[in-house]
């Protein structure tokens, strides 16, 4: 069954010209805020898009902080790591990380949204992630979302 995203491969100029993207993140849902922030850095949104080629654009997150959760998953909701040692695992709560790191939350959901292959390491680097509104670049933003 053939695709009907993408029926025609353009030029790799295309692919160079990478849009901006600016999303504020106050008050919206951590999921649902990455799920919107991986599909741009797919390259969801455009017309051309192709699973196997990185035409994916740069994201910049600003108001990192103030994401929230619903329900009671800031309590509740806990990171996992392992060094593989002996007795390595670390728990760190949701609540413990967002008041010490906001912009690690929002990078490792997005980085879990990604498909695990050489493409996601280059497409995570197109995320520029922010925790206020003073730092913006002068950068001619394509799509302002949530401003």
């Amino acid at each position: 069954m053939i695709s009907n995203r993408c029926s025609y491969l353009p030029r790799k100029d295309v692919f160079e010209k990478r849009k901006w993207h600016l999303i504020d993140a106050s008050n919206k849902i951590l999921g649902r805020l990455s799920v919107e922030i991986s599909c741009i850095l797919l390259g969801k949104n455009k017309k051309f898009y192709s699973s196997h080629i990185d035409c994916g654009d740069f994201v910049v997150v600003i108001n990192s902080d103030k994401i929230v959760l619903t329900g009671k998953k800031f309590y509740q909701k806990k990171y996992f790591t392992h060094s593989n040692y002996p007795g390595g695992v670390k728990i760190i709560p949701y609540s413990t990380l967002m008041l010490k790191n906001s912009k690690k939350v929002l990078f490792l959901s997005v980085k879990g949204m990604l498909p695990k292959n050489k493409l996601a390491d280059k497409q995570i680097k197109r995320l520029k992630i922010l925790n206020d509104d003073n730092n913006i670049h002068n950068v001619h933003f394509e799509k302002t979302i949530g401003r």
